[in-house]
């Protein structure tokens, strides 16, 4: 099982912050902040707050919160501002974390934001889950409940009150962050690893008007015909498969016709012990060819299914979506 410890141990000291609403004038980032915090408040992202925030890369690393409105409560975010966003809006890439990670993972483990500042890009990760939903065994499972939302809207009782991702990342998380933080909305990329390259591929495929280019690292690709997702289908959408189709990156491909024209890439180990029993990439390989969808899956030798994985081809991720944001008129 693959757990984020390091996001895990750090979120203790980070969560139990005092909130910050903006930076002293006194600190290090002061004037590059001046310019993030101008402009309307967005009302999507209601009491907003800073858990913490840092310097890097000539950039600004933030941690946030707010009240979700759709999910009801409060939902953690992270956001990485790039140094070129003092000029005006730029690209944006969201990243979608997997099984038992949390907002902090990415931006602590990827060593994605030089790379973002290279290329001028707004990076942001929403949390895994709702958190402290009591909902009766949400804490029992490492792969179904608290840090496993699977990146969609539960239809079933007790869950569909607040385990609410894709509701919360389209309606809320994405368009609140486009009005607080200077990202280009007609310029957004996203990107996940395993359940979060799950995520990433479905909501791509699920709203191929927001987003204009996308990718994943190890994707539970085919999750009606994995036991994970056959778990977290079956607890939060019902028994009827239909339904389940609707949140499938490899059923969802098999009825379109090319939704990405510039192509998709995925990155996947050899050596993950997830990969044949849980991740299925051969199955969205053979969608992509039936639907004439341009698709680079890169099988590598010896690579496993972890951080050290994703952090050795970040940069080709990055600059995939760079490049193909880049083609796309600035909003």
């Amino acid at each position: 099982m693959f757990v984020c410890f390091m996001a895990a141990s750090l979120q203790a000291f980070v969560y139990h912050r005092p909130c910050v609403q903006a930076p002293s004038r006194g600190s290090a980032c002061s004037l590059f902040m001046q310019f993030i915090f101008q402009g309307s408040p967005a009302v999507a992202l209601d009491n907003f707050q800073v858990l913490s925030e840092h310097r890097c890369f000539q950039g600004v690393q933030r941690f946030c919160v707010h009240d979700s409105s759709v999910i009801g409560l409060p939902m953690r975010f992270s956001v990485y501002v790039p140094p070129q966003a003092a000029e005006g809006p730029v690209p944006v890439l969201m990243y979608l974390a997997g099984l038992t990670c949390t907002e902090e993972t990415f931006m602590i483990k990827g060593g994605a934001q030089r790379l973002a500042a290279q290329y001028g890009m707004l990076l942001i990760a929403p949390d895994t889950s709702p958190r402290g939903a009591g909902v009766p065994g949400e804490d029992d499972h490492w792969d179904f409940g608290t840090g496993a939302g699977f990146y969609l809207d539960a239809v079933q009782e007790p869950w569909r009150t607040h385990y609410r991702m894709e509701s919360w990342i389209m309606q809320e998380l994405l368009p609140g962050v486009l009005a607080r933080f200077p990202g280009d909305a007609r310029r957004v990329g996203i990107f996940g690893h395993s359940m979060g390259g799950h995520g990433a591929l479905v909501l791509a495929l699920r709203h191929p008007d927001r987003f204009r280019s996308v990718s994943a690292f190890a994707p539970i690709a085919a999750p009606s015909r994995c036991p994970w997702g056959e778990k977290a289908f079956g607890g939060y959408l019902g028994p009827d498969r239909q339904v389940w189709a609707e949140h499938d990156a490899t059923l969802l491909m098999e009825r379109m016709s090319c939704p990405f024209p510039q192509g998709i890439l995925v990155d996947q180990g050899l050596a993950d012990n997830f990969l044949d029993a849980q991740l299925h990439p051969h199955l969205f390989e053979a969608a992509c060819a039936q639907a004439g969808q341009p698709l680079v899956l890169r099988r590598h030798e010896g690579y496993d299914h972890g951080y050290y994985f994703i952090s050795t081809f970040m940069e080709d991720h990055l600059a995939f979506h760079a490049e193909r944001l880049a083609s796309v008129q600035a909003g």
